[in-house]
């Protein structure tokens, strides 16, 4: 495919089958993560695949969507805070950045397996915390609920601003 191709394909998807993706195509959409740049390399990220009935449970709490309960697993991008670059000249911490990257790598991926993902990040971080088995210095930042989409579904509208609003050149 086409990586503008690819781009344009990629939707935020609210509503899956059940089948649950192979583990090689798992394995595969991890790879593409651990593949991700970071600021000085440092892979300040964790990733946690959840497909066990009770930790999904737990991240259904965490976010109360019907459309996300649909999802048959879950990947959960984390920051290791004592792993991440910070920037000397401001103090600005990049582990969100880093993380945020890795998560699109994940989403591109699926993508292009043909599976669908959506950005959930307005979920309760604490009570993700007691999905997983998290350490101390990390921070839960994006669930990526990853599955089939529902044929069935109408899909999501991608509405976007165009490149005069958006771009300058100086």
């Amino acid at each position: 495919m086409e990586f503008l191709q690819l781009v344009a394909q990629r939707s935020s998807v609210r509503a899956y089958t059940a089948e649950m993706p192979d583990d090689a195509t798992i394995v595969g959409l991890l790879e593409s993560a651990r593949l991700a740049p970071s600021a000085c390399n440092r892979q300040p990220w964790h990733f946690y695949v959840v497909k066990s009935p009770s930790a999904k449970q737990r991240l259904c709490e965490a976010y109360h969507r019907e459309w996300f309960r649909t999802a048959p697993l879950y990947v959960v991008v984390t920051i290791r805070h004592d792993e991440e670059w910070v920037r000397p000249a401001d103090g600005h911490r990049h582990g969100i950045v880093d993380a945020s990257i890795a998560a699109e790598h994940i989403c591109l991926a699926a993508t292009e397996a043909g599976l669908g993902t959506c950005w959930v990040c307005a979920f309760d971080p604490e009570i993700c915390r007691t999905a997983l088995p998290l350490a101390a210095d990390e921070e839960p930042v994006i669930i990526l609920p990853i599955g089939f989409p529902d044929p069935n579904a109408r899909p999501n509208e991608k509405n976007r601003k165009g490149a005069e609003e958006i771009i300058t050149v100086v």
